[in-house]
């Protein structure tokens, strides 16, 4: 393995939904000797993969020491404010050490102004620095599975897109430049205005149907068969029990929460605004997300929770079955 492929001191900040099993791909997948100095805020969740990968992954005491720990850093945090602390704050944020020659990849799904802040500033204070937004696509069950796609903030031209690709490859499937920095997140924001849109879609025209006597599984076929095909459908389809593998089907307990999807769809409306897009679905969109989050029988559940709060039949199969 050549040099420019040396992961052997990275660093991993952020271990909720979507970071722990990014954190455990690369922990099976790099090399027996990287070592990965990891920080959250939640310490036992860090203690649980420090006992998991004994001598492999290694407790920090904030996101400063995992900086002067690795030469390579991952960061995967909610909202921009925790990606301006992580990287900002004077006193324990990356940015308060030296981090010259280190590559930082920030995997966060937050508004392009603050990403641009971020790099600004690694730009004029450590100019060997490298830093890229490359937020991911495919949700929990994507990134168990280690089939999540990562948009990169940078061109195909980029020098360091092979290590790039070749470290964020552990944890996905799908690597896409997307032209330079903040266009990663331009382009997640982008498909998740979309993927939250249809859902909704989803949940309204399975409703409409088995209001009318159709059987769900059969209108799934038939939308995968028709010109409606799409992956929300096919493999998160939001009515339980069509797709066994949905978090729909598991009482939406896993997936992506809704209240992610109401800032995320937030953000994207905001971007929308800013360079001057005409979205007639986009108010609506965010009040139903709004809507949902804020139901006490919607919250902290995954975001194709919108069928129920929609109104949406969830004991169809039991009524089917005569339970």
């Amino acid at each position: 393995m050549g040099e420019e492929y040396d992961f052997k001191r990275l660093g991993f900040i952020g271990l909720g939904a979507m970071g722990k099993p990014m954190l455990v791909h690369l922990a099976n997948k790099l090399p027996p000797e990287s070592r990965i100095h990891v920080f959250d805020v939640v310490e036992d969740v860090m203690d649980e993969l420090c006992r998991q990968f004994p001598n492999r992954v290694l407790k920090a005491t904030s996101s400063k020491d995992v900086a002067q720990q690795a030469d390579t850093i991952i960061t995967m945090v909610p909202e921009g404010a925790h990606v301006r602390s992580v990287y900002l704050d004077p006193r324990n944020g990356i940015c308060s050490t030296d981090i010259s020659h280190k590559l930082l990849i920030d995997c966060s799904t937050i508004d392009t102004a603050t990403s641009l802040a971020v790099k600004d500033h690694i730009v004029q204070n450590f100019p060997t620095a490298s830093f890229y937004d490359s937020p991911v696509s495919g949700g929990v069950v994507g990134a168990i599975k280690g089939t999540i796609a990562f948009f990169l903030g940078c061109a195909e031209s980029d020098p360091n897109l092979k290590r790039l690709t070749h470290l964020v490859s552990l944890m996905g499937k799908q690597i896409i430049p997307c032209g330079g920095p903040s266009l990663g997140l331009a382009a997640k924001l982008s498909n998740n205005y979309l993927s939250g849109i249809i859902a909704i879609a989803c949940s309204e025209a399975m409703d409409m149907g088995m209001r009318s006597g159709l059987d769900p599984r059969v209108l799934a076929k038939v939308y995968a068969a028709g010109t409606a095909q799409n992956t929300i459908c096919d493999r998160f389809n939001p009515v339980p029990h069509v797709y066994a593998e949905a978090p729909s089907s598991g009482g939406y307990k896993e997936g992506f929460k809704v209240q992610l999807m109401r800032k995320d769809f937030s953000l994207a409306v905001d971007m929308a605004k800013r360079v001057g897009s005409k979205n007639v679905l986009g108010e609506v969109g965010l009040d139903t997300y709004d809507g949902a989050s804020k139901d006490p029988r919607c919250r902290d559940l995954d975001s194709r929770v919108v069928y129920r709060y929609l109104g949406g039949q969830e004991d169809w199969l039991e009524r089917e079955n005569g339970f």
